[in-house]
């Protein structure tokens, strides 16, 4: 293994259409701590905050390095690593504390990592973490259901990443009702694919959309589109019903869901690498999910795969996010 490793980062906060938004750079390789992993990356993915930590967050000049979403081979270990050995192929989401996973190599505590499925290459497999930790966290953690859960949910953007993921698992992991809301042909086919019950179109008004096809509205609402939705929100979602979010809106009114009883959740799957290093709760997540798929109940979400790893790629990769109209995930492989 050499000493210097290749890497996509950034510098200044720019508008992705300037080529110095994100750059390729050449750095030193780190050195494991005591449980850290050091991945030899083969696919990342990208998401929405790879966006909008490259927007806001101002690194002054220095190269801070993006990606949450991995899959590699564990090419070293530190001192106390007792899950996983030199040579396991393993994916993760990582920690939005510690440098990304846009590099040929990568450190990750082992407490936040799962094998690889088996099943899966390394791009179909880089699709999965971060995306799957959310849909499992609102779940399960949020909303607390189990197997025998009943009731309806409505999972808003179903055609995104987390939605994508939340279908699939409500469906496998649960008893519930889901209708996903997707807008074009094609999104709309996707959710359906994934098992959604329901597929509706929520731009012409999303109460009035859900409501006819659930006449007693929801009990679980999923949303990553938040901003003044609340109104519609308090429509449709059944008294003492449950909402869990994961998007950012500035200025949140939640006081339509008060004469409801409605309980309001964030969902932010780095709570736990953030505040909580040693809970292995999300390598149990990943390990799980790994056998899902590799039994074929859960797919691969990966719809987009736009080639190497490189600054080129990655400007293209955080556009078609920017848009919010993508599908599934967009990934990256080699170097």
């Amino acid at each position: 293994m050499t000493d210097s490793m290749q890497v996509v980062g950034y510098r200044r906060n720019l508008p992705i259409d300037n080529p110095e938004s994100l750059v390729d750079a050449e750095i030193g390789v780190p050195a494991p701590g005591p449980h850290d992993l050091l991945v030899r990356i083969e696919a990342v993915s990208v998401n929405p905050v790879d966006v909008k930590v490259r927007a806001g967050v101002d690194p002054g000049g220095d190269l801070k390095v993006l990606g949450y979403d991995a899959a590699g081979t564990v090419s070293a270990v530190g001192p106390s690593v007792s899950r996983f050995r030199v040579g396991d192929e393993v994916y993760y989401a990582g920690s939005i504390a510690r440098p990304g996973t846009n590099a040929q190599f990568h450190l990750v505590d082992e407490h936040i990592v799962g094998h690889k499925p088996a099943s899966l290459t390394h791009a179909e497999a880089a699709a999965l973490p971060l995306t799957t930790i959310t849909a499992w966290e609102t779940l399960f953690d949020r909303f607390a259901l189990t197997k025998d859960g009943t009731g309806t949910l409505l999972v808003v953007g179903a055609a995104g990443g987390v939605g994508s993921m939340i279908v699939q698992l409500a469906r496998a992991l649960t008893s519930l009702t889901v209708i996903g809301t997707a807008s074009r042909p094609e999104t709309r086919q996707w959710v359906t694919d994934l098992g959604a019950h329901h597929v509706v179109d929520h731009h012409a008004g999303l109460a009035d959309a859900v409501l006819k096809v659930a006449p007693a509205g929801v009990d679980y609402l999923f949303t990553a589109f938040s901003d003044g939705q609340a109104e519609e929100f308090a429509r449709v979602v059944r008294p003492n019903g449950q909402i869990t979010a994961i998007d950012d809106p500035e200025g949140l009114d939640l006081l339509p869901l008060k004469s409801k009883s409605i309980t309001w959740h964030w969902e932010f799957m780095f709570t736990r690498p953030l505040f909580l290093p040693t809970d292995p709760t999300q390598h149990e997540i990943l390990e799980q999910t790994a056998r899902l798929v590799d039994d074929g109940t859960l797919r691969t979400t990966l719809t987009n795969q736009l080639g190497p790893i490189n600054a080129a790629n990655l400007r293209q990769a955080h556009a078609m996010i920017e848009t919010s109209a993508t599908k599934g995930k967009i990934v990256l492989a080699g170097f």
